[in-house]
């Protein structure tokens, strides 16, 4: 909750940042804490482990991650403020959240899925050494991008 502002003012906001993600872009602070109260009920405890990323130097915020575990997989979802866009952080926390998610206990798959037009995502989880295994047709909403379910790609990386 302390991040808040910072999640916020970074990206919260930034209609870009939020086309190919599952929540609008966020019109006040509340909505953010709003959000990141019900994110970590429903993401959070012994199954969850949500992260925000930061500069080594400074400690700028410059996006959020989770991971999700249902042994024997577990999914991870990841976002930048786009003012950290093609800089390789993308693929640089998508490695590490792929290794940490493979390291735990009976977690033998960590996968995700992108949009099929979200060439960023999908170049960062390629970059990490993820493997592309194919397209979900119709499968999951993007509210702004219209009412209808889109497709997505699936990326895994296994043991």
């Amino acid at each position: 909750m302390d991040d808040a502002d910072a999640i916020y003012r970074g990206y919260a906001t930034d209609p870009e940042v939020a086309r190919y993600v599952i929540w609008k872009p966020h019109e006040s602070v509340e909505r953010t804490r709003t959000f990141l109260e019900h994110f970590m009920k429903d993401h959070g405890g012994d199954t969850g482990y949500p992260w925000i990323m930061t500069l080594r130097k400074g400690g700028g915020l410059v996006g959020a991650m989770h991971l999700r575990v249902s042994v024997p997989w577990a999914e991870f979802g990841f976002n930048l403020a786009r003012r950290y866009w093609d800089q390789g952080y993308g693929s640089e926390a998508v490695k590490a959240v792929v290794d940490f998610g493979l390291g735990l206990p009976g977690v033998h798959r960590v996968q995700a899925t992108c949009h099929v037009d979200n060439g960023a995502s999908a170049r960062a989880m390629d970059k990490a050494g993820m493997k592309l295994e194919g397209v979900l047709r119709s499968y999951m909403m993007f509210p702004n991008l219209g009412e209808d379910p889109q497709d997505v790609c699936m990326y895994a990386a296994t043991r």
